[in-house]
């Protein structure tokens, strides 16, 4: 077992990791942050963009700088339950049947297009997110330490989908969007291409999976004031009472709120919690857990948006910086 982490030390490394990723994810600083800052807090992430924007790529790559087992699950139609988990399969030498392992036992699973696979494939990701765990026949394996999905989803195109329910949605502790590059971003990626000549891209390890589950442990040190934890339920309570909104974020958001802005906090190099932080991460925590009204849904109107409003509205404590 690896020896504690400081706050300190935890964010440069984080850090680190960050400087080796963005070597071939280019112009996505924000994002990335924002995406490490998830898997720093013990979550999963939905990156929902159009294709060709290096959503798998970024995931990828995270693995790499992290040190972590890297799988791929494309889902499909016709994934099933035990395309992902795993099964028994008999051995003919041993006459006994032996489980073997499906993508879901890695240390950072890419559930690509996770919204084209049915809702008996998405339950049985749902049961691995939530519980570190999976149930095949009855039997229960639990995954290794540490587990993460980052799971990819096209917004645009809706034919052969399988909306994800809300509560699958829930689970994900952020839905981050990178947006297109700019035209100097876009040209960094033609000339990184050009100039390693090939396709695949190998990144150092910054670290390994015992060292992120310290990382993970050092954010559990960082300080949130009362008046910050109280302005993340604050916001959360907001969406509920919010005119465009059906169904606004549970408790859960307003601690995944908290669980984010500490991870943040030490990938900016302290250890205690400002109401930038919660500002900065309060669009991919809440906005992907609110519905809006039915009648809005033809309309201009987005989950987005009402964050936004939200944080126009809800008074931001002072910030002060503990003694």
């Amino acid at each position: 077992m690896s020896s504690p982490l400081s706050v300190a030390e935890a964010g440069r490394r984080a850090a680190e990791v960050l400087v080796e990723v963005e070597r071939v994810v280019i112009g996505k600083h924000e994002q990335l942050e924002t995406v490490l800052a998830g898997i720093l807090a013990k979550g999963h992430v939905l990156l929902e963009d159009v294709p060709g924007l290096g959503k798998t790529l970024a995931a990828r790559s995270l693995a790499q700088a992290l040190g972590l087992d890297f799988a791929r699950a494309q889902f499909t139609p016709d994934l099933l339950p035990a395309d992902l988990t795993g099964s028994f399969i008999y051995d003919q030498r041993s006459r006994e049947f032996e489980f073997r392992r499906g993508p879901v036992f890695t240390g950072l699973l890419l559930a690509d297009e996770v919204n084209r696979t049915p809702p008996k494939t998405q339950a049985a990701l749902l049961e691995a997110m939530q519980e570190r765990q999976v149930t095949v026949e009855g039997r229960t394996f639990v995954l290794p330490e540490p587990f993460h999905v980052v799971a990819t989803a096209n917004p645009v195109e809706h034919e052969g989908t399988y909306p994800l329910p809300e509560a699958q949605l829930d689970r994900f502790l952020l839905r981050v969007s990178f947006g297109y590059p700019t035209a100097d971003e876009e040209y960094a990626v033609l000339t990184g291409r050009l100039g390693r000549r090939r396709e695949e891209v190998v990144l150092d390890p910054v670290t390994d999976a015992a060292g992120l589950l310290a990382m993970q442990a050092a954010v559990e040190g960082v300080e949130v004031d009362e008046s910050v934890g109280r302005y993340c339920v604050a916001l959360a309570t907001a969406t509920r009472t919010h005119p465009q909104v059906l169904t606004g974020a549970s408790p859960r958001g307003s601690l995944a709120l908290v669980l984010v802005a500490r991870a943040l906090a030490v990938l900016r190099g302290r250890d205690y919690v400002v109401p930038e932080d919660v500002k900065a991460v309060a669009a991919p925590v809440l906005a992907h857990r609110i519905q809006l009204r039915p009648e809005l849904w033809m309309s201009d109107a987005s989950t987005e948006q009402v964050v936004a409003t939200v944080l126009s509205s809800v008074p931001t404590p002072a910030t002060l910086e503990p003694a």
